[in-house]
């Protein structure tokens, strides 16, 4: 329902001519926007349930997600566990078979029960290393707090001050990770 207005304009020219400016203005329908913005709230209304649905769907499925991820590292942290331990059972048997022998024998030979101690000792550092355990080298090393913890100095003329002069505990390494320090005399002159 468009409405149409004249508006007269009056020149002051030397004819006396007047001119005439028709302008239509359109009013708003008011009788079809109220439905449409009924429907439109309604419409409005059902899309945020639906993107609170969709969200709390998203947050059940992230946390059974993250659940279901920790299962997983716990089961495969246990498949580790246990392949370190069965690797570990013949140091065991090895140790139970030495200190046997050593209570069964009147006459133990020192020098065979020493030899028996160091392959089992080989064949830890074997089964450690087939982990990925790594000791630190120490002595005449210069001294670095990342994998060195100093318990004491000690006064060396013929070594530089910052060198290790004695390993009081292996420190070691795994996968690039220091798990143990190594406990050691520091050179200091000064």
């Amino acid at each position: 329902m468009a409405e149409e207005k004249k508006v007269v304009v009056e020149n002051e020219n030397e004819d006396g001519d007047s001119a005439e400016i028709n302008l239509q203005m359109n009013a708003p329908e008011e009788a079809e926007e109220v439905p449409d913005a009924a429907a439109q709230i309604e419409q409005l209304k059902a899309d945020l349930a639906a993107k609170d649905d969709r969200f709390l769907r998203l947050q059940a499925d992230f946390d059974n997600f993250r659940k279901r991820t920790a299962r997983e590292k716990s089961e495969i942290a246990a498949v580790i566990e246990q392949a370190f331990l069965k690797d570990l059972l013949p140091l065991l048997d090895n140790l139970s078979r030495a200190s046997d022998a050593a209570e069964s024998a009147e006459n133990v030979d020192a020098e065979t029960l020493r030899k028996g101690i160091e392959m089992i000792k080989q064949e830890t550092v074997a089964v450690m290393g087939k982990h990925g355990l790594e000791p630190i080298e120490a002595v005449s090393k210069p001294f670095d707090p990342n994998y060195h913890q100093a318990v004491g100095t000690i006064q060396d003329s013929t070594k530089e001050d910052g060198i290790v002069a004695a390993e009081l505990q292996r420190g070691y390494i795994a996968r690039g990770r220091v798990i143990r320090p190594a406990m050691v005399q520091v050179v200091s002159n000064s």
